[in-house]
């Protein structure tokens, strides 16, 4: 895979595309120092896409992953505290709103109607095919943050477009996708700029797009799950077509689309105000890098005894993070050592003697004067918030630190070494082998194929697995000194052997439960976890250890906007369209169930959050 900065280093500046596609009302000028709109290539525009589609999708991902319980920061610890325990107030609303929507529309979508239309008019159907599916995946993206959003306008000339309902950005999406798929199966002449030019997702493979494309409609069509069966063409449930999907979609873990992000600080940095390099994870921009992120109970247990099968999971070393700790007579039980390294547990939400219940984990710091770990408070049971270890992690290129490591007080005695997915080089999984047999398993389950359900979950699990283990290698080959560490030293067949053949049930008591929890343990940091969550309502039996946040029932601001008995269904509108499309806003909200129309603006409304979006209902 070509390096990702050296596709945005093309000589045309992103926002100078973006400002000179956009409208009005995203604040958009045309800057005469840069080369205009006109002289930008389809395969010039690509890189800036796919950077800021994905960067859009993470943000969003990470944020409402914050919700669903597999991970929390510690007390008062700001917005991602508020949503992890279910307090999305106004206060706290705008930061985790606006960042998705600006990197998508200002960042991305800006730029794809150009090339789109340019690529047409070269007959570059690759190009063609890739801005479609890319077009689907963000507004899909869009309509499952926000519900309501422009869509069919929302790319042209008009300074406040109208809004469309949920129903037809859906149908929308799926008619781009298969609109996407039609022209990657074209042949492109030769004398055409390669594919491979400005793609980076892919590396110019058409094929791996078309496995991509076919499994995203697969993702789309199963959200409508809770419709009427019938073709997905009228926005019904169609199990047909979802196999048939998937059957056409990635069939082993080489057929993946996978960014994977590098420890590197090129001269390329975002255009959008963070000014941080292209070339790292997304994720590690938001949590790796940034202190207090830690585990949940849930996550803990799902990974350490899922099912109560008493089998650990091999993955668990990997996600949980580790700090650099020598046993003690005085350390609690429970905690799992290993090489001089501590393994974190995970903190409860969700039950009644719950640590948040009652001001949530305390950060631990490091002095060597104090002994090592400790917790600055005079309490005897805050002090025992040790045990929790932060999911921070360092990075070489852009911080200059000498390895992935990160160390509280600066020395070797303070290590800790962050999460699988949250750092600089972590992989971003767009689409993945492991998603399609996970998908597959759930429509055969439902269909009352249990053998069949059974083999497809089981390859998921497998998958994910491998897939974990090759990144693990290339971390080790790149830096040998890391194996010394348990977070990052690669599975052992025998562990995932056991695992396998023991630690997630069998043919005859397999469960939905136990498929969608281990989809969601293969898909972290996905927005599909939520999707899948809404989709089930919730459903503790169907999410393993999950449940409404215990803090959330004495906080009256979180009771305010997510009443007691109701979900968090959706986000507010960023305050973009509050303050330069409001009109079109509270228009929609006369095609919203739910949505309170006598107010002067619904989507303010403090219970706007629970309100279903269009696929999360049994509205036609």
């Amino acid at each position: 895979m070509k390096d990702i900065r050296t596709f945005l280093l093309g000589g045309v500046s992103l926002l100078t595309l973006a400002f000179t596609s956009c409208s009005d009302w995203l604040d958009c000028n045309v800057d005469p120092e840069n080369p205009s709109s006109e002289s930008a290539t389809f395969q010039t525009r690509l890189p800036h896409i796919e950077f800021y589609t994905n960067s859009a999708n993470q943000f969003g991902a990470w944020r409402s992953s914050m919700s669903m319980g597999d991970w929390t920061r510690y007390y008062n610890g700001g917005t991602y505290w508020n949503m992890s325990c279910w307090a999305p107030n106004w206060k706290y609303k705008d930061g985790p709103s606006t960042t998705p929507y600006q990197w998508w529309f200002v960042g991305a979508g800006c730029n794809i109607e150009d090339m789109y239309k340019k690529a047409m008019a070269a007959g570059a159907w690759h190009y063609v095919g890739v801005a479609k599916v890319i077009r689907a995946y963000g507004f899909m993206l869009m309509t499952d943050i926000y519900g309501e959003m422009p869509y069919t306008y929302a790319l042209g000339e008009d300074e406040t477009p109208a809004y469309d309902n949920g129903k037809t950005i859906y149908l929308g999406c799926l008619s781009e996708l298969d609109e996407g798929i039609e022209h990657l199966q074209k042949t492109q002449e030769p004398s055409l700029p390669s594919l491979a030019e400005g793609d980076f997702w892919n590396s110019g493979d058409v094929n791996k797009w078309l496995k991509l494309a076919y499994l995203l409609k697969a993702r789309y069509c199963n959200k409508l799950s809770k419709k009427a069966a019938g073709s997905y063409k009228e926005g019904k449930y169609d199990a047909d077509e979802i196999l048939a999907c998937l059957a056409k979609a990635q069939q082993s873990n080489a057929d993946n689309t996978i960014i994977n992000h590098t420890d590197d600080n090129g001269p390329k940095h975002d255009d959008l105000g963070w000014n941080e390099p292209v070339d790292y994870s997304p994720l590690f921009s938001v949590c790796g890098m940034n202190g207090g992120y830690m585990v949940t109970k849930m996550l803990y247990d799902n990974l350490t005894n899922f099912a109560g099968l008493g089998v650990e999971d091999p993955r668990a070393d990997k996600i949980i993070p580790w700090a650099w700790s020598q046993k003690s007579a005085n350390s609690p039980a429970g905690i799992k050592f290993k090489d001089g390294w501590r393994r974190s547990l995970g903190v409860d939400m969700v039950s009644g003697d719950s640590p948040n219940l009652v001001g949530g984990p305390l950060r631990a710091g490091f002095s060597k004067a104090k002994g090592g770990w400790w917790i600055d408070s005079d309490s005897e049971t805050r002090k025992g918030d040790t045990v929790y270890v932060e999911g921070t992690s360092w990075c070489k290129g852009y911080q200059g630190k000498q390895d992935l490591l990160y160390r509280r007080d600066g020395t070797d005695a303070s290590k800790e070494s962050g999460s699988f997915y949250t750092r600089v080089s972590s992989p971003t999984y767009v689409g993945t082998y492991a998603e399609a047999c996970f998908i597959k398993a759930e429509v055969l389950f439902k269909q009352g194929d249990k053998n069949g359900a059974f083999t497809a979950y089981k390859e998921g699990v497998k998958a994910s697995i491998e897939c974990m283990n090759e990144k693990l290698n290339v971390w080790c080959t790149e830096d040998a000194s890391l194996k010394s560490c348990p977070s990052f030293t690669p599975m052992e067949q025998a562990d995932i052997d056991k695992f396998l053949a023991s630690g997630i049930g069998t043919s005859a008591d397999l469960s939905l439960g136990k498929i969608m929890t281990q989809k969601r343990i293969a898909l972290h940091f996905s927005m599909e976890i939520w999707n899948d969550m809404r989709r089930y309502d919730f459903d503790p039996e169907i999410f393993f250890g999950w449940g409404i946040p215990a803090y959330h029932d004495i906080n009256e601001d979180g009771l305010k906007h997510i009443p007691a008995g109701k979900h968090y269904r959706r986000w507010m509108q960023c305050s973009h369209e509050f303050n330069y499309n409001a009109a079109n806003l509270k228009a929609i909200g006369s095609e919203v169930p739910g949505a309170d129309t006598s107010s002067d603006m619904w989507n303010t409304e403090d219970d706007a959050f629970t309100i279903n979006v269009w696929w999360d209902s049994t509205q036609e």
